[in-house]
């Protein structure tokens, strides 16, 4: 897995978001891995329910997990400014 600085994933975001196509991409903060971004197909693969039926029902759909545009913004402000937000 490749890792990256936030603010190196903001300033490159799609570039990041091809490398996300590929494998997951860590994103560290003060040396801290903080998040990881995949692609949509390996997160469904990962929400998969373990119990699926051999008769290939329809696996079970969970709602998406999301980060607020709000705190996003505040997690890339705390990267640029230095601060850890804590």
């Amino acid at each position: 897995m490749r890792n990256i600085s936030a603010s190196e994933a903001k300033q490159n975001f799609a570039a990041l978001l091809d490398a996300a196509q590929r494998e997951p991409v860590v994103i560290c903060r003060h040396h801290r891995e903080v998040a990881v971004l995949m692609s949509a197909q390996d997160f469904d693969q990962i929400r998969q329910p373990r119990g699926e039926s051999a008769s290939g029902a329809a696996p079970q759909r969970h709602a998406p997990l999301s980060m607020s545009e709000q705190l996003l913004a505040q997690l890339l402000a705390d990267e640029e400014s230095g601060n850890s937000g804590r």
